[in-house]
C-alpha cells in the first residue's frame, strides 16, 4: 500500500490548494474562489465562480490509489446510474476539450474531477431509522443496475474482498498497525479476523452476493433535499464487493449505536421492496459489520491527517474490540 500523502503533514495541503487553484484554471475559471470542503482519500473542494455565479466540487486526487483508467471507470458508472437508473448522481464536468479527468502538471502531477454542485445535506442523525428505509431501496436500485449493466471494455475498478481490504493488499494499511492495537487488542482482533476470514470464504462470491458497489455509502456521502431519496456523492471506492458491504458501510463509525438493529431491519424493509435477499445472506449481516469496522481500524491508522480519523483514534479499536467479542460470542448473529 502506498502511504497516504495527504496525511504527510508539512505544506502538503498547501501543495494540493495550488493544483487545485491550476485546475480551476485549466477548467476556464480563472477567477473563481477555491475553498478546502474536507480531506479523506482525496483533498475535495467548493469552487465558487463570480462571473457566473456557479458553484461546482472539484477533487483532488491523493497520489497512487488510482489510476486515471480507474477514475474513468468510476464516472462511467456514476453516469449510467444516473442515465440508465434514475440514481441522482453529480454530473461531471469537463475542461475544456472534453477531458473528464485532468492531470495537473508539477512536481506532482495529480488527477482532478470537477463535479456539479448538488444541493442537499447529510441525512439528520435524529431520522435514521425512517431514512435508512430510503437508502435500502435505493441501494438495491444501484445493485440492480449494476448486474444487468455491461461496462466499457475498459472499464477497470479494484476488489474489496479479505485479501484486499485485510489481507496481503490491506489497501488502507493494516489493522494491526491501527490507534491503540495494544497486546489485549490484538489478541482479540487476530480471533475476528480469522473468523471474517473463515465465514466469508463459505459466503463465496456468486453472481448475486458480488459484483460493483459504492462500497462507501455512509451518511456524508447522501444529500438529502426533501422525503425522496437522497443524492449519491463521492464514488471514489466504488469497486467489486459484496452487496452486502453497502450496508456495512452505511453504519460506517456508528456501528455501535444501540439503533443499528432497527436501521438494519429498515433497510432491509427498503432493499426488499426492490430486490429480493435470501435469509442466509441476512444472517451474514454482522459478519459484514464487523468486516468493514476492522477495515476502519486500519484506515483511522493510516490516516492521521484526517478529522474523523484523529478524533476517533484508540478508541474506536477499543470499541472494536467489545463489538468483536459480542460478535465472536454469537450475540451479534442475526437468526
Amino acid at each position: 500500500m502506498q502511504a497516504h500523502d495527504l496525511s504527510a503533514g508539512g505544506d502538503v495541503l498547501a501543495r494540493v490548494h495550488g493544483t487545485a487553484r491550476d485546475a480551476v484554471r485549466l477548467h476556464g475559471l480563472p477567477d473563481a474562489e477555491v475553498t478546502l470542503i474536507n480531506v479523506s482519500e482525496n483533498a475535495t473542494y467548493r469552487v465558487d465562480d463570480p462571473a457566473t455565479g456557479r458553484r461546482f466540487i472539484l477533487r483532488v486526487h491523493r497520489l497512487g490509489y488510482h489510476s486515471t483508467p480507474a477514475i474513468l471507470s468510476e464516472l462511467a458508472w456514476l453516469e449510467a446510474l444516473r442515465c440508465e437508473a434514475g440514481v441522482r448522481t453529480p454530473e461531471v464536468l469537463p475542461a475544456p476539450g472534453g477531458r473528464r479527468v485532468l492531470t495537473v502538471p508539477g512536481a506532482q502531477p495529480r488527477d482532478c474531477v470537477m463535479f456539479e454542485f448538488l444541493p442537499g445535506v447529510e441525512p439528520p442523525r435524529n431520522r435514521l431509522v425512517p431514512g435508512f428505509e430510503r437508502l435500502g431501496a435505493l441501494t438495491a436500485r444501484m445493485h440492480r443496475h449494476a448486474r444487468g449493466w455491461r461496462p466499457p471494455s475498459w472499464f477497470t475498478r479494484f476488489r474489496w474482498d479479505h485479501d484486499a481490504a485485510l489481507g496481503a493488499e490491506s489497501r488502507w494499511g493494516r489493522w494491526r498497525d491501527g490507534a491503540g492495537v495494544d497486546r489485549e487488542a490484538l489478541a482479540v482482533l487476530e480471533r475476528l479476523d480469522k473468523e471474517l476470514r473463515e465465514r466469508l470464504h463459505r459466503f463465496g462470491r456468486g453472481p448475486g452476493r458480488y459484483g460493483l458497489i459504492h462500497a462507501d455509502l455512509r451518511l456524508a456521502n447522501l444529500l438529502v433535499t426533501d422525503d425522496r431519496a437522497p443524492s449519491v456523492i463521492d464514488f471514489d471506492d466504488c469497486g467489486f464487493g459484496w452487496y452486502l458491504y453497502d450496508l456495512a458501510a452505511a453504519v460506517s463509525f456508528i456501528e455501535h449505536d444501540p439503533r443499528v438493529p432497527e436501521m438494519v431491519d429498515s433497510w432491509l424493509r427498503g432493499y426488499r421492496a426492490v430486490l429480493d435477499l435470501p435469509s442466509e445472506d441476512e444472517a451474514e449481516i454482522w459478519t459484514f459489520i464487523m468486516f468493514r469496522r476492522l477495515l476502519l481500524v486500519a484506515w483511522i491508522g493510516t490516516h492521521t491527517g484526517v478529522d474523523i480519523a484523529a478524533e476517533l483514534g484508540a478508541g474506536y479499536t477499543e470499541g472494536t474490540c467489545e463489538l468483536a467479542e459480542r460478535y465472536l460470542s454469537g450475540a451479534l448473529r442475526r437468526p
